[in-house]
């Protein structure tokens, strides 16, 4: 049966003369009476789109909803149903123009591409039978053929002018704003599916062996993986191997893709038909943990996939369409640097969260990005429109031309607004109550430099030295340091800047550093710790930046800071470095400036201590937040679950701000609450001067400024801050509502 539909497949015929003659073969070979195709269309409508022992009449006139009938509870399951009587289930629906009353066995299977259903596949017999486990295979290896068919847009010249079918269906998902702006642009794939163009085995015993070799190798790369030396000991990531493991010798799993080869299908035709009913089952799973070990398995098809066609690497960036948005369930920093930013509109991840470092890098490069987009890889292909509202928190996948046409006039809007903040762009940053705001941004890339004065900042007040480092393919040498950081210097100015040393470790892994495989990487080996295990590193670091600074001002500021002491260190290598280039006779910077940034909570016992040997501190929320509430930035799961305007954050930060001024050094804070309006509002009134941001935030917190009486917010938040309250958030609004300050 599958060679013949191979051969109709070839054959030069039109879409509707190609399906007739697919049906009246399967029911030749399977030797059903009757063989009909059911297209789900965008509506949720499934129309009977060819037949064999219907009446041809009831085509494309007769169709059934989702859930409706016997078609529709399969589509709306996406399991077979196989019945000896089907007039006796209580879905039957009768549809007098097709004729059926007179079949009893009924067989159906979905028809199913990444485990969306996009129609239903029927046989039925007039005697009471049910049909073998082989026909039930058999049907659902034909099925595919049919979706591949769907999915590469024959059958839409038979639509109905105004009608999708389901494949091209809008879809409206709400995730988690990340980084705030709107992007509208075409689908790509980080992690692009593999496409399986060769479905029907020439020699079924081959395909046998191919499918048993790439089973050989997943399972021998997972036991390396379990048997090198830093994941032997207990622990989380050696439980999620372990499942792993276990799904890779699960016989069942292991059965099912044999048993779809032996019914005529490649090997990697036959993992993806296995794939295709675990993803189906996936997407109709709400209990959490099933949805998260469906995952592993549907991973593990991935590797196997990849191994059996030879996929080796992600879409070169020159295929990039010019307005990418790109889909991923989740990355890291340097994989989202390695894409053209001239091409990137937006970024959609099923995962994420607002102070992850992949959050952090696209609000420095303002790309719109919306996290926890649950399904969103299994709805999208490549190429689809997509729109991204980085403000509200809301994707959606082929848009309606209305929806379309609104962010359309949204876009045009949001760029007025912009226009009216550049018109702020050389307003000093003073409050009603004449108190002036400092505005510095975060930057790391030279790509971030003129956002500086385009956005009219006091300066740069964070660069993250750390992404050179994250985008090279080799440790930088001093000389390609001393480039960038004179670079910086250069473009910056008489605006001053504050360099942080290397801060790598957590989920910032450098390809070229080898490092041990931490439990939690987060607490672990990193920023300060490794730069002073490795001393080397900083070393060429701050002789790179002493260079960089010669006859200027260096702000250098050090992450993570634990204890005095390791300040102490730090600013010994400084000065072995200085005397190193004074003794040979090199220029040194006008003023060295030293500084130490407040983000593990055991500081906050050592204030007075350090603030005697700091020239300034830098408070870097993200972290600081991460710790005092014991909950990793990354995690999804945990990124509404605690507040960072609540009293426990809010009393830390207004103890650092009190220490500093106490002991007349200036403070900055350079987390991402910074570029919160409502959040920034809540900072100064805590007494912070000197705030740090995303470029694209100063716009919208300098309106927030200029209109705010310090004064009385003041007066209204420091004493609410010693009631039992567990969060601020909606008071502050209420504040802002009050006194019309824009947040």
């Amino acid at each position: 049966m599958l060679r013949k539909l191979r051969e109709l497949m070839a054959e030069p015929v039109s879409a509707q003369e190609r399906l007739d003659k697919i049906v009246v073969t399967i029911a030749s070979n399977m030797v059903a009476e009757v063989c009909s195709v059911y297209v789900l269309r965008a509506d949720g409508s499934l129309e009977l789109f060819a037949t064999e022992g219907l009446k041809r009449e009831a085509v494309h006139k007769s169709s059934l909803k989702l859930g409706e009938g016997l078609v529709g509870t399969i589509a709306a399951s996406a399991e077979p149903l196989n019945l000896q009587n089907a007039q006796q289930h209580p879905a039957f629906a009768y549809l007098p123009e097709t004729g059926e009353e007179i079949y009893h066995a009924f067989l159906g299977v979905p028809v199913l591409r990444g485990g969306q259903t996009l129609g239903v596949l029927v046989v039925q017999n007039r005697t009471h039978r049910l049909y073998s486990e082989e026909e039930v295979e058999a049907l659902q290896t034909t099925a595919m053929v049919l979706a591949e068919m769907i999915a590469g847009g024959e059958l839409e010249s038979l639509v109905r002018p105004g009608d999708n079918l389901a494949l091209k269906r809008p879809h409206h998902l709400t995730g988690r704003s990340l980084s705030e702006g709107l992007g509208l642009g075409h689908a790509v794939l980080h992690e692009p599916r593999i496409e399986i163009t060769n479905l029907i085995a020439e020699d079924i015993h081959t395909e046998l062996g191919r499918l048993e070799a790439a089973l050989d190798n997943l399972r021998t790369s997972v036991e390396d993986l379990l048997t090198r030396s830093e994941m032997m000991r207990a622990g989380e990531h050696r439980e999620v191997l372990e499942t792993y493991r276990m799904f890779a010798y699960d016989r069942g799993w292991a059965e099912r893709m044999r048993e779809a080869v032996m019914s005529g299908l490649t090997a990697e035709a036959a993992v993806e038909r296995v794939q295709n009913d675990t993803r189906a089952r996936m997407l109709r799973q709400t209990d959490p943990y099933i949805r998260e070990r469906l995952h592993d398995l549907d991973d593990l098809a991935n590797r196997l996939l990849r191994q059996l066609v030879g996929w080796n690497g992600l879409e070169p960036a020159a295929e990039l369409p010019r307005d990418a948005i790109v889909i991923a369930r989740n990355m890291g920093p340097a994989e989202l640097l390695d894409y053209d930013r001239e091409r990137l509109r937006a970024l959609v991840l099923e995962e994420g969260a607002p102070t992850s470092h992949v959050t952090i890098v696209a609000r420095a490069l303002g790309i719109a990005t919306v996290g926890q987009v649950e399904g969103i890889l299994d709805l999208v292909n490549p190429g689809d429109a997509i729109i991204v509202d980085g403000f509200s928190g809301e994707v959606h996948v082929r848009p309606p031309a209305d929806v379309e046409q609104a962010y359309v006039e949204k876009v045009r809007f949001r760029a007025r607004r912009q226009e009216q903040y550049r018109r702020l762009r050389d307003v000093p940053a003073v409050t009603r109550d004449g108190v002036s705001i400092s505005l510095l941004v975060n930057a790391g890339l030279l790509v971030d430099l003129p956002h500086v004065k385009e956005a009219g900042a006091s300066g740069i007040g964070l660069f993250r030295t750390e992404l050179q480092f994250m985008v090279a393919s080799t440790f930088p040498r001093m000389r390609d340091q001393l480039t960038l950081y004179r670079a910086v210097l250069d473009a910056a100015a008489d605006l001053p800047v504050t360099f942080r040393s290397l801060d790598v470790g957590g989920d910032k892994v450098l390809p070229y550093l080898r490092t041990a495989h931490e439990e939690n990487p987060a607490l672990g080996w990193r920023a300060i710790r490794m730069a002073l295990d490795r001393p080397a590193l900083l070393r060429t670091q701050i002789r790179a930046l002493l260079h960089a600074a010669a006859g200027r001002e260096l702000r250098l500021m050090f992450p993570m800071i634990t204890e005095v002491g390791e300040f102490d260190r730090a600013r010994e290598l400084v000065a072995r470095e200085r005397r190193h280039l004074e003794r040979h006779g090199h220029a040194l910077p006008a003023s060295v400036r030293l500084g130490a940034m407040v983000e593990v909570p055991a500081l906050l016992w050592q204030l007075e201590e350090l603030l005697e040997r700091v020239d300034f501190l830098s408070v870097g929320s993200n972290d600081l937040l991460q710790f005092i509430f014991a909950a990793d930035r990354a995690s999804g799961l945990l990124a509404d679950r605690f507040d960072a305007l609540s009293h426990a954050p809010l009393r830390a930060m207004r103890r650092i701000v009190e220490a500093a001024d106490a002991a007349a050094v200036p403070v900055t804070l350079c987390g991402e609450l910074a570029g919160n309006p409502l959040a920034a509002m809540a900072l100064v009134g805590l007494g912070y001067r000197s705030i740090s941001m995303a470029p694209a935030a100063i716009g919208p917190v300098k309106a927030m400024i200029l209109a705010l009486d310090v004064g009385k917010l003041q007066d209204w938040l420091l004493p609410a801050l010693s009631r039992p309250h567990r969060s601020l958030r909606a008071e502050l609004a209420d504040f802002a509502r009050q006194h019309d300050i824009p947040i």
